[in-house]
């Protein structure tokens, strides 16, 4: 469902594999660490450029340590600790947001070059 809404935005092959990627990683944290969760995916516009935002939520425990989560190679679990941090990388827009006991909200955006 990403790919084909990052080729509707007109994404490059290389930024939709990025997108669907990032995605991937970050929809696994959801349902492997949340708990589950929800995902909403919608064009955007902004000052004349298209792009995509992908918003993955959760209510599962939260992300104690958000600095430690995003360091490459760190995992809470058995992990390469890639997920996090390497979906930031392959995003053009990254916000995380995320309470102990209260759940995680993760926002990407991949803008059309």
């Amino acid at each position: 469902m990403v790919r084909a809404l990052a080729q509707q935005a007109r994404l490059s092959l290389v930024d939709q594999t990025k997108l669907v990627t990032a995605a991937s990683e970050l929809a696994r944290n959801t349902l492997t660490y949340g708990g589950g969760g929800s995902m909403r995916m919608s064009i955007v516009t902004r000052d004349g450029r298209t792009g995509v935002k992908v918003v993955f939520r959760d209510e599962g425990p939260g992300i104690p340590d958000l600095e430690l989560a995003l360091t490459d190679g760190w995992s809470s679990g058995k992990g390469m600790g890639l997920g996090l941090s390497g979906a930031r990388r392959l995003a053009d827009e990254f916000d995380l947001v995320s309470e102990p006991g209260k759940g995680t909200h993760v926002v990407v955006v991949k803008w059309a070059r």
